[in-house]
């Protein structure tokens, strides 16, 4: 498999809000938006020039099948955030999730120095946390009751991974094809 991170384009914009719209993308997400092109322009101009964070369309074996996102880069502090979605139920459960995964830590501790990546995740979302778990992410709290999506509210996990748990539990124990990140 070769994976790629590939920077936004404007190109990319009409495929970005079509994916976010469906309904096996947005029942992990916060929000359940109706997007316009004229909405994907502006988050788009936001993105680019907004220093605290960086998205990819993400691209395995050149065909594009997802996007994920770091935000909230706290240079100072050295801890960001993260989130990511694959665009097709069809292309899940072939290692893609293993890949971005690692290849994100890796981006994140080896190239951007940063000390700790945080995510948050639906407290009902039993195989997305036991991924993170997998790859070296620990809970480090539950926010009761914390999103109302469609009438209904929700607990929210919040996890992270430090740059020590990637460096000694996860960086040597994982293989994982490196994936160019432009």
């Amino acid at each position: 498999m070769k994976i790629r991170f590939r920077k936004i384009q404007s190109i990319d914009l009409e495929k970005i809000m079509l994916w976010r719209m469906l309904p096996e993308v947005t029942l992990y997400m916060y929000t359940d938006p109706r997007l316009t092109l004229e909405d994907q322009k502006r988050w788009y101009k936001i993105i680019k020039s907004d220093q605290t964070k960086k998205y990819w369309i993400i691209n395995v074996d050149n065909e594009d099948v997802g996007l994920v996102g770091i935000y909230d880069i706290d240079t100072v502090n050295r801890r960001c955030d993260w989130g990511y979605y694959l665009a097709s139920e069809a292309i899940r459960g072939k290692g893609i999730a293993r890949a971005v995964e690692l290849n994100l830590h890796h981006y994140v501790f080896e190239i951007l120095n940063m000390n700790k990546l945080c995510c948050e995740v639906f407290a009902w979302n039993d195989f997305v946390i036991g991924i993170h778990r997998k790859y070296g992410s620990s809970i480090e709290g539950k926010r009761r009751l914390h999103i109302c999506k469609n009438g209904e509210f929700h607990d929210i996990i919040e996890m992270a991974i430090l740059k020590e748990d990637w460096e000694e539990n996860v960086k040597e124990k994982f293989e994982f094809t490196r994936a160019v990140i432009e």
